[in-house]
């Protein structure tokens, strides 16, 4: 692997940078998403929907104390601005945690794109060298003119690599955070669902 690195030309060291980018990413993201899942207590959503439904506000706060599910996050959120703007309130706290959800995101997307053009960058640099080879030394010395090609090779398929294997932890990660959306989507719909109904029968009290 040093003997093809090396062999690959200057443009091997920003693809180096590049592919060690990608690497960190895909780790600093694959221990964020299994926090979020450790966190996850689905059973305490439930719950908290429920005492919603009986209108224990203080039993929601209660509760919920010491929890990092995002979807706990969100419906406190909306209860705590309940009298101004349920909605609202859980609109901006949804979509804070979305971004710290697509946090970095953007390095892969980039990389998936900026390796293969470097690998393509790299090989044109290594077909100019091999025909100014062939310029200087002629047919007589094939080796030199195979230098090159051999240099244009590698950087393709070092470009083509990195962006290959970023393309798969990226569309898994974006498709954790769609389903990170729909669950927010689902129970902050149910929990205004369940308010307005508690609004509606203690309308229909007090008349």
């Amino acid at each position: 692997m040093i003997d093809l690195f090396f062999r690959g030309g200057p443009v091997m060291y920003p693809l180096l940078v590049c592919s060690i980018l990608v690497l960190t990413v895909i780790i600093e993201r694959l221990l964020f998403w299994i926090t979020v899942e450790l966190n996850r207590n689905r059973e305490l959503i439930e719950d908290v929907l429920e005492l919603c439904r009986q209108g224990d506000w203080e039993a929601v706060r209660t509760k919920v104390s010491g929890s990092k599910d995002f979807v706990i996050r969100v419906l406190v959120s909306g209860i705590l601005h309940r009298e101004f703007s349920m909605t609202k309130a859980m609109e901006a706290t949804a979509a804070e945690e979305i971004r710290n959800m697509r946090r970095y995101m953007g390095v892969l997307d980039t990389m998936i794109t900026v390796a293969p053009l470097l690998g393509i960058f790299g090989t044109v640099i290594g077909i100019i060298a091999s025909f100014e080879a062939l310029g200087t030394s002629g047919i007589d010395q094939p080796q030199a003119v195979t230098v090159g090609i051999s240099q244009a090779l590698i950087t393709t398929a070092a470009g083509l690599g990195i962006a290959i294997l970023s393309v798969f932890p990226y569309n898994y990660f974006n498709s954790r955070v769609e389903k990170a959306v729909l669950n927010i989507e689902k129970y902050a719909t149910s929990l205004e669902i369940v308010y307005e109904k508690l609004e509606g029968v203690q309308g229909a009290s007090k008349e």
